[in-house]
């Protein structure tokens, strides 16, 4: 039977830091992707860019391994405002790839895990290749493994094992998109003027290429400059109203005619919301192109493979992190993260979402990734209160987990 001192169920943020660092610390790993490519948020749900974060941030090396990987290849910037996570999604898939084979991590694609075994001091899981034919025999025997890391965001191996949940509560899904052919500058020059808002609109120049960013919600607490040309858009019946709930739109790395788009954020709870997110995104797409000036040669060029997920299963771990915990900045023996992220939390009604500043650092312990002493999380499904998960739920959070997991295992073995 094939052993492995660490199996990872789940290639996305959280579990490329832990297999990165783990291999580059001499252990022995498995990474278990469902798709055919890693990277999760930032690759399949087109999650881009990361969000900034405290400069005291710990357990960064994995990220600031892929900035300089990225940045070398064209796929990241660093944006006026200081940020490095502007990545280019599909180019992040690329060097995530580069990434694991030189850290010596062997990657099992299109598999799942289906079956494990609790021994007393390890695992036996059982892996299936989702009728892969370019798989090897390895997928259908069993794997022994010192430690086993839910990185699925879902919690899928902490529900396969019966493990106890917190109260379970939602935030709206969004399903991303990508257009181009876009005339970035004259976007950004006449956006520049339309909203003279900073806290929103922003744009600058990186490498001769011109990068923004712009928002607007239909909530009411904010004077949004973008308010009129939402109702002339839903007065013409080119979009719905509930379309124009969230509206955020961001450059991409290295492409220069191309803008991603954090939304629709899906608000009507339907059976399918891929279906009704593929019909607003075209919705939207004629909304850019009759109303917003550089739009006007521009066409969908990506929609997301998955959803954008906020919040789902959070496992009760060794530690439950709370919202108390968050704001007043209580420190613990083993933090895995350093962050200040407000708490965001998305609703589908009107005037009803919350971004709460945080006026001073945060920390998260080692014991809200912890299970058991051979069972770990890594992800959103972190064992912590809903407000404070939509804190720590941000790639570079994610990534800091997974590393910081990774350390205290090589530590431990």
């Amino acid at each position: 039977m094939k052993k492995y001192d660490i199996v990872i169920a789940g290639g996305g943020t959280a579990g490329c830091a832990c297999a990165y660092i783990a291999g580059k610390l001499g252990l022995n790993v498995l990474l278990v992707e469902r798709n055919s490519f890693l990277g999760g948020s930032i690759t399949s749900s087109l999650v881009i860019p990361a969000m900034k974060t405290s400069e005291n941030a710990i357990n960064t090396e994995f990220f600031e391994k892929l900035y300089s990987e990225l940045s070398a290849i064209g796929g990241a910037i660093t944006y006026c405002d200081g940020n490095k996570g502007w990545f280019n999604p599909e180019l992040t898939k690329i060097v995530l790839d580069k990434l694991m084979q030189e850290a010596h991590v062997d990657i099992l694609f299109e598999s799942n895990i289906t079956k494990i075994e609790q021994k007393l001091s390890s695992y036996i899981v059982t892996i299936e290749d989702n009728n892969n034919p370019l798989s090897s025999g390895i997928l259908l025997h069993p794997i022994e493994t010192s430690y086993l890391v839910d990185a699925t965001g879902d919690a899928k191996i902490c529900q396969k094992l019966n493990c106890e949940f917190l109260e379970k509560k939602s935030q709206p899904v969004n399903l991303r998109f990508i257009m181009s052919g876009i005339d970035i500058k004259k976007f950004s020059n006449w956006i520049m003027d339309f909203d003279k808002d900073r806290n929103v609109t922003t744009s600058c120049v990186v490498n001769g290429n011109t990068y923004l960013s712009t928002a607007y919600t239909w909530d009411t607490g904010a004077n949004w400059a973008l308010k009129p040309v939402f109702k002339q858009a839903i007065d013409d019946g080119v979009i719905t109203e509930s379309e124009s709930n969230y509206f955020q739109l961001f450059s991409v790395a290295g492409t220069p005619d191309s803008i991603a788009f954090n939304c629709p954020r899906l608000i009507n709870n339907t059976k399918n919301p891929y279906i009704e997110g593929r019909f607003s995104i075209l919705r939207l797409s004629n909304f850019c192109k009759k109303y917003l000036p550089g739009f006007e040669n521009a066409y969908i060029s990506s929609i997301a493979n998955s959803i954008g997920i906020r919040v789902s299963n959070r496992i009760k771990g060794r530690y439950v992190y709370t919202a108390d915990d968050l704001r007043s900045g209580k420190k613990f023996d083993t933090p895995v993260v350093i962050s200040n992220y407000p708490i965001d939390v998305h609703s589908a009604q009107k005037d009803s979402s919350t971004l709460e500043k945080v006026y001073q650092e945060y920390q998260l312990p080692i014991e809200s990734l912890m299970v058991n002493d051979n069972l770990f999380v890594i992800g959103r499904c972190i064992s912590a209160d809903f407000e404070a998960q939509a804190a720590l739920r941000i790639i570079p959070s994610c990534f800091s987990m997974g590393e910081g997991l990774a350390k205290y295992l090589s530590r431990k073995s």
